[in-house]
């Protein structure tokens, strides 16, 4: 039996390590966001086209309907973020799921605005607590070194649903948006459920370490000093006191003024600035969407090793110069700036939000401290739409309003540079 055992481990050494949990965690929030972003996120330009043919309801009017999604996403961000540390994600994504799913259900059948505003709003807690805060919460708990590369490939699902929005179009244009609504409402909860049951809050639940790698042993040499005592995470009220926090939340808050306006009006400034159809318009969505995808994967690699903030500058820069293009396009190769500049800072900026935060703040309380940086952030979750809409109200095309949202975005620079890393806090004595 003694000589047997150095075989059968020997064996044991030999077969092929199996992927490490945390990447089915990733791909499980990655499926989450495509869902989201194919039936709702990315494909709510084209609802607002037909509902406002349909109804006669204003652009400003459907702009705020987003951006009340948006801002009950956002006000309940500290609620979201508390059920998150307390119970984790699978429970907390798979009543997102199902609340999701009926508020589709619910959207299908809308009548009156009062309706439409309250389908709207129980979509947004659904959304919530199944979306991109969830995928976060689990990507930064499982990983470390590589914390920046699993938020993007969490959020890179964005990207991908983004890419199907033409099928949601067709969905749209063939059937309609009262059926195309009920079957999204169907497809979400019988594919999301399956999906958030992969979720698991800790490593440790399956016996793992953060990036499946155990912390190598500290070494010292006879007679060298004890190493200072290990820096400890920020409580969500330690992190509300430093300036980062505040300026991190402000220069988030920028880029979604950028982000969401472009989610709810860049198909109808196509079709109606530049001439587009619908179908066109969509192509054009989807090109944004493949860029921010390849500017996701790209970006994490490129958070995990160089400075995440000077890349958030950049980033906030970019969006910047893209919007000028838009708004002033005066041919389809302006357009097409827009679509690489703006997509490629999109999808390079989103992951280092995040685990910027982390690295700051650590993961102890990550959910209470994303949660109420959202209550911050939702000024641009709400803002955003409702500028383009109402300036397009006023003025018959969205120039004006792009151009306030290019120079909020030039603010968020500012905002990211003067976000430096606060003193770290020494752990408490025993």
């Amino acid at each position: 039996m003694a000589d047997a055992a150095p075989g059968a481990l020997a064996g044991r050494q030999t077969r092929p390590a199996r992927i490490f949990y945390g990447w089915w965690i990733v791909a499980a929030g990655a499926a989450l966001q495509a869902l989201q972003a194919a039936l709702l996120g990315q494909a709510y330009g084209a609802y607002v086209v037909l509902l406002r043919s349909e109804f006669g309801w204003s652009t400003t009017m459907l702009s705020a309907a987003s951006s009340l999604r948006e801002a009950e996403s956002g006000i309940l961000g500290p609620v979201h973020g508390t059920l998150l540390d307390r119970f984790g994600p699978r429970r907390v994504a798979s009543a997102g799921v199902v609340i999701l799913g009926l508020g589709f259900m619910l959207f299908s059948r809308v009548q009156e605005p009062w309706q439409f505003y309250a389908a709207f709003l129980v979509m947004a807690v659904g959304a919530s607590m199944c979306g991109f805060l969830t995928a976060a919460f689990s990507a930064v708990h499982w990983f470390e070194r590589r914390r920046a590369t699993a938020i993007s490939l969490a959020s890179a699902g964005f990207a991908v649903g983004g890419m199907c929005v033409p099928l949601t179009v067709l969905a749209l244009e063939s059937l309609g948006w009262r059926t195309t609504a009920l079957l999204s409402g169907a497809l979400v909860i019988a594919a999301g459920l399956p999906l958030a049951q992969l979720y698991r809050h800790h490593p440790h639940e399956l016996g793992l370490e953060p990036d499946g790698v155990p912390p190598a042993p500290v070494r010292r040499a006879p007679g060298e000093p004890q190493p200072p005592p290990a820096r400890r995470d920020f409580t969500l009220g330690e992190a509300v006191r430093t300036p980062a926090f505040w300026l991190i939340s402000l220069g988030h808050a920028s880029a979604l003024f950028v982000v969401v306006a472009m989610s709810v009006h860049l198909v109808s400034h196509l079709r109606e600035s530049q001439g587009y159809t619908l179908g066109q318009a969509s192509s054009v969505v989807m090109a944004l969407t493949f860029t921010f995808m390849v500017g996701n994967l790209t970006g994490g690699f490129l958070g995990d090793r160089v400075n995440k903030r000077a890349l958030l500058v950049t980033c906030m820069a970019m969006h910047c110069t893209g919007l000028l293009l838009l708004s002033h396009a005066v041919n389809p190769w302006m357009v097409g700036g827009f679509v690489v500049i703006h997509g490629l800072a999109w999808g390079w900026r989103g992951p280092q939000m995040t685990a910027i935060r982390a690295d700051y703040f650590g993961r102890a309380a990550f959910g209470k401290i994303m949660g109420v940086s959202n209550m911050v952030i939702l000024s641009g979750t709400i803002l955003g739409p409702l500028i383009a809409g109402f300036a397009y109200d006023r003025t018959g095309n969205y120039r004006l309003g792009f151009d306030i949202l290019a120079f909020i975005a030039l603010a968020g620079s500012v905002f990211f540079l003067l976000a430096r890393r606060p003193a770290p806090l020494p752990s408490r004595s025993p």
